[in-house]
C-alpha cells in the first residue's frame, strides 16, 4: 500500500483525539484526517481536519461507507467503546484496503472485560493483586465479610473510567456491591465484579505500540485520578499527567518490559489474538515490586497528551508499522524533555455539570499546547460540552518548567466554573 497522501479515519471527541490528530498533522505521510464526531479543538486545526459529526461513533456501517467514499487508508479508533465493540473486525471483513490501528474485538476483551484481563494475568504468571471474580450479588458481600485485608471493587465492563471504588470499610464495601451489581449504577458494566486487594504504592501508566509481535513503549507517565488537590474528592477520568515519571529507575522499567509487557504481548499471541495498537498498562509500584492494575486498549487520556508531545516519531509512520507488522524495525525516538499536563473541567464534575458555557482562550506561551476535550465550536463561537473541557500541556527542560508553563497554560483558558488541580506532578517535585 502506498502511505504518501495518507486519508486517516480518526473517531472520537476527546482530549486524547485532538492530541492524535495534532501529532497526526506532523507527518508529513498524511494528506487529510476525517474525526467522527471531533470537538471544538480538531474543528480548528485547520484545511487538514475535517469534522464529521453526521455519523455516529457506533454506527459501523455509516463509518465504513464515510471510509470508503473519502478514499480512507487508515483507521483510528480513539477510545475504548467501539474497540470493544469490534470495530475492527467490521473494517477487516469490509474493507481489506483499509488498515486499522488498533485491536480485534477478542483482544479489545483485555479492557471490556476485567474479569477477563485477572484471569488473563493469572494464566501467563503477570504479578497483579489477589482477586475474585463474582457474579452474585450475595457471594460477593459473604467474600467481604470473610478478608482482613482492605480492598478495591471494580465493575467487570466498561464504566468510563468510573467503575472503580475503593471502600474504607466493610459496610461501604457492601453498599458499593448494592449500587454496582443491585442497582446498576455502570448499567451492564457492574454484572460481574473483580474484587482485589487494595495494592499501596505510586501508579503508574505505561503506552506500548504493538503489532501483534514486537512492543516499543513511551516513557512512563502518571495519572492523577481524584478530582481535588491531595488526592482527595471522586475519582474522574483523570485531572492531570506528567512524564516521565520520577517513581521508578529505567533498571525498573527495563525489568516492567520484560517480565510484564512482552509476557503480555507473547501471551495474546499464543491465546489466538495477537495485540495491535496501543496497550495501556496501569501498574503500581509496590513494596514487592511492580504489579498490572489494568490494561486498556487505546491511549490513554490525558497521558496521550503529555506523550505525543515528548514523541519525536512520526505518528503515522509507527501507526503504519503496527499495523503492518514492521514495528521491530522502526525507530520510536522520544524527547529528553518533561512533559506536564493540567486539564480544566467545568464546574460540578465529576458530578453533574452545565454545559453550553462560552469559552474564551488566550494565545499560549510558546511550548505550550491546548487539547480540547468537551468542547464544540459552531458560529465562531467557543463552548462547553463535556465534564472534561480542555487541558493544557506543556514541555519544559525540567520537570519544574514544564510544570510551571502547563499552568501558564490553564491562565489563557477562561469560562465560568472551571476548575483544576493545583498540584500536579506535585508529588514528584516533594521528592
Amino acid at each position: 500500500m502506498s502511505t504518501d497522501n495518507l486519508r486517516v479515519l480518526l473517531v472520537g471527541n476527546g482530549g486524547r483525539e485532538h492530541a492524535i490528530a495534532w501529532k497526526l498533522l506532523q507527518s508529513p505521510l498524511v494528506e487529510r484526517i476525517y474525526v467522527v464526531p471531533g470537538n471544538g479543538g480538531t474543528a480548528t486545526l485547520g484545511d487538514k481536519v475535517i469534522n464529521i459529526s453526521s455519523t455516529k461513533q457506533e454506527d459501523f456501517e455509516g463509518l465504513l461507507k464515510l471510509a470508503k467514499e473519502k478514499q480512507v487508508k487508515l483507521l483510528v479508533p480513539g477510545p475504548e467503546a467501539p474497540l470493544v465493540a469490534g470495530i475492527v473486525d467490521y473494517f477487516q471483513k469490509h474493507a481489506k484496503d483499509i488498515k486499522c490501528f488498533g485491536p480485534s474485538q477478542a483482544a479489545a476483551r483485555m479492557e471490556g472485560s476485567k474479569t477477563f484481563s485477572k484471569d488473563f494475568m493469572a494464566q501467563h504468571n503477570i504479578p497483579t493483586a489477589a482477586y475474585q471474580n463474582f457474579t452474585s450479588y450475595d457471594e460477593a458481600t459473604r467474600y467481604i465479610d470473610t478478608v482482613s485485608h482492605p480492598v478495591v471493587i471494580k465493575a467487570s465492563g466498561l464504566a468510563a473510567g468510573k467503575g472503580v471504588i475503593l471502600p474504607q470499610t466493610k459496610d461501604e464495601a457492601k453498599q458499593a456491591l448494592k449500587d454496582i451489581m443491585l442497582d446498576k449504577e455502570f448499567g451492564d458494566a457492574g454484572d460481574e465484579v473483580v474484587i482485589e486487594e487494595f495494592l499501596e504504592g505510586d501508579e503508574l501508566s505505561i503506552l506500548s505500540f504493538s503489532d501483534g509481535k514486537a512492543i516499543k513503549s513511551l516513557p512512563p507517565a502518571q495519572d492523577h485520578k481524584r478530582i481535588f488537590d491531595g488526592d482527595l474528592g471522586p475519582n474522574t477520568g483523570g485531572m492531570g499527567t506528567y512524564s516521565p515519571t520520577r517513581i521508578a529507575p529505567q533498571a525498573v522499567i527495563d525489568d516492567i518490559h520484560e517480565n510484564l509487557l512482552k509476557p503480555t504481548i507473547r501471551g495474546m499471541s499464543e491465546e489466538g489474538y495477537p495485540f495491535v495498537g496501543v496497550l495501556f498498562t496501569g501498574l503500581m509500584m509496590t513494596k514487592t515490586g511492580p504489579k498490572v492494575l489494568e490494561y486498556n486498549v487505546r491511549f490513554g487520556d490525558p497521558e496521550t497528551q503529555s506523550l505525543l508531545c515528548l514523541m519525536e516519531t512520526d505518528l503515522a509512520k509507527i501507526m503504519l508499522a503496527c499495523t503492518n507488522g514492521e514495528l521491530a524495525a522502526t525507530e520510536l525516538s522520544v524527547s529528553s524533555k518533561s512533559a506536564v499536563t493540567v486539564v480544566v473541567a467545568a464546574g460540578g464534575y465529576p458530578g453533574s455539570y452545565t454545559k453550553g458555557t462560552e469559552m474564551k482562550l488566550d494565545e499560549v506561551p510558546k511550548e505550550v499546547v491546548l487539547f480540547h476535550a468537551g468542547t464544540t465550536f459552531a458560529d465562531n463561537i467557543l463552548r462547553t460540552s463535556g465534564g472534561r473541557v480542555i487541558a493544557a500541556t506543556a514541555t519544559g527542560e525540567t520537570l519544574e518548567e514544564a510544570v510551571s508553563k502547563a499552568y501558564e497554560g490553564v491562565n489563557c483558558i477562561h469560562f465560568e466554573g472551571m476548575q483544576f488541580r493545583k498540584d500536579i506532578a506535585g508529588r514528584a517535585l516533594k521528592r
